[in-house]
């Protein structure tokens, strides 16, 4: 079952587009980010560090994909970084606030990004009709 599940998964990411691996980029960083809010309120020491560190990996890699040749790349930066300290803080310190607030950010960025992806995608609708 879970070489299914992987197998899956590696078609998935293969046959995506860029914006929708950055979808799901954001969708994991959430996803790791609930599971370490999850092991701080269990006091589970190894299971937030693992979770938070993943979250941050996705986090640089968000960072990484940017084109800094435009403004809002440096601003998305900027704010990567910030949330990068926030997991940071959240890792090393059990600090459910920072936690939370990266995993607001993170959403906010994400459905900002999921409403782009329809807008982009209705729009090339709409002109393949035309």
């Amino acid at each position: 079952m879970l070489h299914a599940q992987n197998q899956y998964q590696n078609t998935k990411v293969q046959t995506s587009s860029p914006g929708e691996l950055t979808l799901m980029l954001y969708n994991g960083c959430i996803r790791f980010i609930k599971l370490g809010i999850i092991a701080i309120k269990e006091n589970d020491v190894k299971n937030k560090h693992i979770n938070f560190i993943k979250a941050q990996n996705i986090v640089d890699e968000l960072q990484a994909t940017l084109d800094m040749n435009y403004e809002i790349s440096h601003n998305l930066f900027s704010l990567y970084d910030f949330i990068q300290s926030k997991l940071f803080d959240a890792n090393a310190k059990m600090n459910e606030a920072a936690a939370t607030e990266s995993l607001d950010l993170i959403t906010e960025l994400r459905d900002t990004w999921a409403e782009a992806l329809k807008l982009v995608k209705h729009s090339d609708k709409v002109a393949s009709n035309t």
